[in-house]
């Protein structure tokens, strides 16, 4: 054999033994990715089980014919078999706030309910209600783990500290510790894995997290409860959490991006968790419930998380935080999360707002009186007032035109053809400058007024501190007042009469009335006036029958003085006579022309231009 030969079968042999240690280790590296699918695989069977479970605890639909395993669990470490089969027990963490119920049976939160909150119905507040919580925690430790199915043993209770723990069998273990310190309603979460470096393989490096929950109803008002609930979730970094399922539309997503923290939003309680070192992805679904409901479920929630897993010397701590409490603004802000962007107090100008004027207006004034139908009127009398030198220029404007409304009139009558219309506005605008009225003085102020009337719109029914609270006729001022149920449901109306909004949508007709009176008769004008007049108070009644009542008692006693500064200006700061002397005075004298009068002057000759080319053309 030739020295060539020699050298093609050594190579023939490296390139063999080369290829076949390749391929070894790309099969076990595929062997240990593939544990990984199979271990969120079975993640997402068992939660779709537990979820299954869920529904027919809540709304009594039997699940005997959803596919289930053909037999429990089995662990191939002994210990973990002995805990699937042992019996759950509960442990309590409570402080003044709140009390959480945790089950040794996958060490997860069992219920939660907040002492300083009734539901609608007077009975105790769960925001968690017994067993509508399901939170897993799936890993691959040389088999795949799923804690919701293993009862953990009790390690350590305090007063403040549970501390629960899954042996495994070389002696290390998997621990879930939750701290509740004193007054708070945030609970510390620290999950461990102690001495595990020889069960979980170096290259699994992430494990799951499961949490599905039955957030129940809470509120009076179904639609409204159902509007301003949802799935929150924030990226760090950004300006605000983004929304899932907002209006009650049920929805899901997929994020493949980190994120900082998440929160199951029910109108007035949220149940928020948060990583301290992020999760690296997340799937997202929140379906609600029909209003006729038997067990009153509001929404199902689900998210599945990914979070890194990275041992030292066999060990890792991984901090999680836990929120269990009411959507109060100043209590979210004081955590420095951005929890308090959940509460929907609008975008940049009318959150700025709601944020800089009314909320801390509100809570100045609760500091002193403990009524709020009090703190709405004396709210809505300062508001009047912080505007009155815009609102006030509107009012005059509207009283001068009432006063010059017979001369505009006869300018209509002067003018009744469309091509004369600019004729009539060029008549019209030299009116309006000798009796001395800006064009744009009557509506300018009103626009500027807007922003304040929807950050109100925003406030009221997103306010926890007008939940539960009485005023005269409502039981709540967060929800809406009814004075007559009726058994029969009215499209976009509802099933019930709100005193206030009816209140509310006869000042509303009351106030376009006394200012219709200075609109002209021109015919142009009755689609305006019928829409001023009628349409814009029934929209308004249909709107607002189903908001918060203390919404519909704002833009009340907001008409109710609206109409008095209306009557005061036109009684004591408008003189009738002096505006018609001042137009005796200047009749028949030339005015200077404005910059507004030219370009309708050229409009005009550009107008009357086109219309002499067009009879030209029609000629031949």
């Amino acid at each position: 054999m030739d020295k060539n030969s020699i050298i093609g079968f050594v190579l023939i042999g490296v390139i063999f033994f080369g290829f076949t240690w390749y391929q070894s280790n790309q099969y076990q590296k595929q062997r240990e990715y593939q544990a990984q699918l199979d271990s969120a695989a079975y993640a997402d069977q068992a939660a779709q089980m537990a979820l299954q479970d869920s529904i027919a605890r809540a709304t009594g639909i039997s699940t005997s014919d959803t596919a289930q395993p053909s037999s429990p669990q089995k662990y191939l470490d002994s210990l973990l078999n002995c805990r699937y089969n042992a019996e759950a027990t509960y442990v309590t963490l409570a402080n003044e706030k709140l009390e959480l119920v945790l089950s040794t049976k996958g060490a997860q939160p069992y219920s939660a309910r907040l002492n300083d909150y009734k539901a609608y119905d007077s009975t105790d507040l769960y925001l968690l209600k017994p067993g509508y919580s399901d939170y897993n925690i799936a890993v691959f430790a040389g088999e795949n783990i799923n804690t919701r199915e293993i009862v953990f043993d009790v390690a350590e209770t305090t007063d403040t500290t549970v501390v629960m723990r899954l042996p495994f069998r070389n002696g290390g273990y998997l621990e879930q510790k939750f701290i509740l310190p004193e007054d708070s309603y945030m609970v510390r979460n620290e999950m461990s894995f102690v001495n595990a470096g020889d069960l979980i393989p170096r290259r699994i490096n992430s494990f799951d997290i499961d949490w599905n929950v039955i957030i129940p109803r809470l509120e009076k008002g179904y639609t409204n409860e159902k509007q301003y609930s949802k799935l929150d979730y924030y990226f760090s970094g950004e300006k605000k959490p983004e929304q899932l399922g907002r209006g009650g539309r049920n929805a899901s997503e997929s994020i493949v991006s980190k994120v900082k923290w998440f929160a199951f939003q029910q109108q007035f309680f949220s149940a928020i968790m948060t990583a301290d070192n992020e999760f690296t992805s997340a799937d997202f679904n929140i379906r609600f419930y029909d209003e006729k409901d038997p067990d009153r479920n509001l929404m199902m929630c689900n998210a599945h998380m990914q979070s890194d897993l990275r041992l030292e010397n066999g060990s890792v701590t991984i901090p999680f935080d836990f929120y269990f409490g009411p959507n109060h603004y100043r209590t979210l802000k004081d955590y420095d999360q951005k929890y308090e962007k959940i509460i929907p107090l609008g975008g940049s100008v009318i959150g700025l707002i709601s944020r800089g004027v009314i909320i801390p207006t509100f809570n100045f004034l609760g500091k002193f009186i403990h009524n709020y139908g009090l703190i709405i009127l004396i709210m809505t009398i300062l508001i009047k007032i912080v505007v009155s030198p815009l609102t006030m220029k509107s009012y005059k404007s509207s009283a001068k035109m009432n006063v010059i409304k017979p001369e505009i009139d006869k300018l209509n009558e002067k003018y009744p053809k469309q091509e004369d219309a600019l004729k009539k506005q060029q008549a019209m605008m030299e009116l309006y400058k000798r009796a001395g009225i800006s064009p744009m003085g009557g509506c300018l102020p009103m626009l500027l007024q807007l922003p304040i009337l929807y950050a109100m719109f925003r406030f009221f029914p997103a306010s926890i501190e007008l939940r539960q609270q009485k005023f005269l006729w409502a039981d709540d001022l967060s929800a809406y007042d009814s004075i007559l149920d009726l058994p029969f449901n009215i499209p976009l109306y509802g099933d019930h009469v709100s005193l206030f909004a009816l209140l509310m949508a006869v000042s509303m007709f009351l106030y376009s009335k006394m200012t219709s009176s200075q609109m002209s008769n021109d015919p142009s004008m009755a689609g305006m006036k019928f829409m001023s007049v009628w349409l814009m108070p029934l929209m308004m009644l249909f709107i607002c029958n189903n908001l918060s009542s203390g919404l519909s008692y704002y833009y009340l006693l907001s008409n109710l003085i609206t109409m008095l500064q209306t009557w005061f200006v036109r009684r004591y700061l408008v003189d009738e006579k002096k505006i018609h002397a001042q137009l005796a005075a200047s009749a028949g004298k030339p005015l200077p022309k404005s910059k507004w009068q030219q370009r309708l002057e050229e409009a005009q000759k550009m107008q009357q231009q086109a219309l002499k080319e067009q009879q030209k053309r029609s000629r031949r």
